[in-house]
């Protein structure tokens, strides 16, 4: 009798297994995920333009020191390498067709983002081969930031929220329409050269804390917002991940986390390995500019999405 309760509760234990593994409880792929184009909808983060350009240090090639889209890729970039994936605005591997659709773009807002993800609807629909990113807030928080103190910490720290809000609902939009989403938290603000500089130029407040209390603000509302069933959305955590990297930068081999690597007198677009401030690198530098990853910051946010994508039971 003994042995026929042991074979029972055996027999138990491997059909909710299966069960779990079947409802995406399992915590992995049980058919590795093989997307056949990736979406991208967001900001300058993401974004890469017609020329090949990214917003950041762009690489340049060995040989001729000209630009080159595929030295130094963004995360999406390093992302959709992972299924050999590439992009009409930077196919260096010449693909022949590209089956990367490129939304993001710089400047832009949570709004925008809707707008984006509404022109797609238009043209197309998702499926369960497509692999959607989103990452978009941090204009809005910064845009949020510079109403203090017109506006109450309170009332902007509301105002944040609804913005969160806002992204898990379009995150979820696209994922009941079959879309396989990564969507990132935005990264904490108040780590940033940007908010240091607050810091140290106004003494009202702690404002290096206020840009936190925001950023964390806007990524909860998001994470509450998205749905929760462990397989339509995989959530990359970039806030955590540039805290604990400004906390201990020799863990990431990081020589600077406090100052932008790029001179300011370089815009964001036209920043390269040739106009760094004295000592700077890409992969030394947490930070490209006061509120952009550097090429090491991105090649990070790209291993997490990697990581997401491939363990995930899309």
């Amino acid at each position: 009798m003994k042995s026929l309760r042991g074979a029972s509760r055996l027999l138990l234990a491997s059909a909710l297994s299966l069960l779990l593994a079947a409802c995406g409880g399992g915590g992995g792929q049980i058919q590795p995920f093989a997307p056949s184009r990736i979406i991208v909808f967001g900001d300058e983060t993401s974004a890469i333009t017609t020329s090949g350009q990214k917003y950041g240090v762009n690489g340049l090639d060995s040989v001729t020191n000209l630009l080159s889209c595929g030295v130094d890729p963004n995360w999406v970039q390093t992302l959709a390498s992972t299924f050999s994936l590439s992009f009409p605005q930077c196919n260096p591997d010449k693909l022949a067709t590209p089956q990367g659709i490129m939304y993001a773009a710089a400047g832009a807002h949570v709004d925008d983002v809707i707008t984006q993800i509404d022109r797609h609807f238009t043209v197309s629909n998702f499926g369960e081969k497509d692999l959607v990113t989103v990452l978009v807030g941090t204009n809005d928080v910064l845009d949020l930031y510079k109403q203090y103190p017109a506006q109450s910490q309170d009332s902007l720290v509301e105002q944040a929220k609804l913005l969160g809000q806002a992204v898990g609902d379009q995150v979820n939009r696209i994922a009941t329409a079959g879309g396989r989403v990564i969507v990132s938290t935005l990264p904490d603000l108040g780590v940033t050269p940007y908010a240091l500089k607050e810091q140290a130029t106004k003494f009202d407040i702690d404002r290096a804390k206020l840009l936190s209390t925001l950023s964390n603000a806007f990524n909860v509302a998001m994470r509450l917002e998205l749905i929760n069933d462990g397989r339509m959305i995989g959530l990359i955590l970039l806030d955590e991940s540039v805290q604990t990297a400004a906390r201990y930068p020799s863990a990431y081999s990081l020589a600077n986390v406090t100052d932008p690597a790029c001179l300011t007198t370089v815009s964001a677009l036209n920043c390269t390995e040739q106009t760094l401030v004295s000592g700077a690198t890409g992969q030394t530098y947490l930070w490209a500019t006061d509120t952009l990853l550097s090429p090491i910051g991105q090649s990070r946010l790209g291993s997490l999405a990697q990581t997401r994508a491939k363990n995930n039971p899309f």
